[in-house]
């Protein structure tokens, strides 16, 4: 599923983050940024040790907040990694919308011309997955309202159910 905002297309596909051919993927990162299990475990597999190495020079930062680093032998020239919040932490939605905002500003800093997101936080950090697909949609959404070097968004969900909700929430925001 496809829709154009201004000149930037937002797409939902089901697969592998880690084999997308974009300028940056987008790791749903721990503050330490340390590649642990999940999307993160499969970047440090794939990627190499380079992407730690990064990692290492920008660590820690705040829930919220983004860094970018090299892509190692990943498709991705880049990785973003976003902090998204933990559940129970408090202040939730506001955390996970900043992360999906700072990794947008960030690609567009680097005047990078497409990104695929993940959905922040909801393995190991327990968010519910249909409060992510409506925060991150709907701040993307607003957010491509705007001027922006970015002409391609992805939402790359690993699995049918999450692709699912992502499309259902997706058509909901949409006319």
């Amino acid at each position: 599923m496809a829709i154009c905002i201004n000149q930037t297309c937002l797409q939902l596909v089901q697969g592998d983050i880690t084999e997308l051919q974009v300028d940056a993927i987008v790791n749903a990162a721990n503050a330490r940024l340390v590649l642990g299990g999940g999307v993160a475990g499969a970047i440090r597999s794939k990627g190499g040790p380079d992407i730690q190495a990064a990692c290492n020079q920008h660590g820690p930062i705040k829930v919220g907040q983004a860094a970018m680093t090299t892509g190692g032998r990943l498709k991705a020239s880049y990785v973003i990694h976003a902090v998204g919040p933990q559940m129970g932490e408090g202040d939730e939605d506001n955390k996970l919308k900043n992360a999906t905002l700072s990794a947008l500003k960030l690609a567009d800093h680097h005047h990078l011309s497409s990104m695929a997101f993940c959905a922040i936080s909801t393995g190991i950090f327990g968010f519910p997955l249909q409060r992510c697909a409506e925060i991150m949609l709907a701040h993307t959404i607003d957010y491509l309202k705007a001027e922006t070097s970015l002409k391609k968004v992805i939402f790359c969900l690993y699995d049918v159910a999450a692709f699912s909700v992502f499309e259902h929430t997706l058509e909901q925001l949409t006319p």
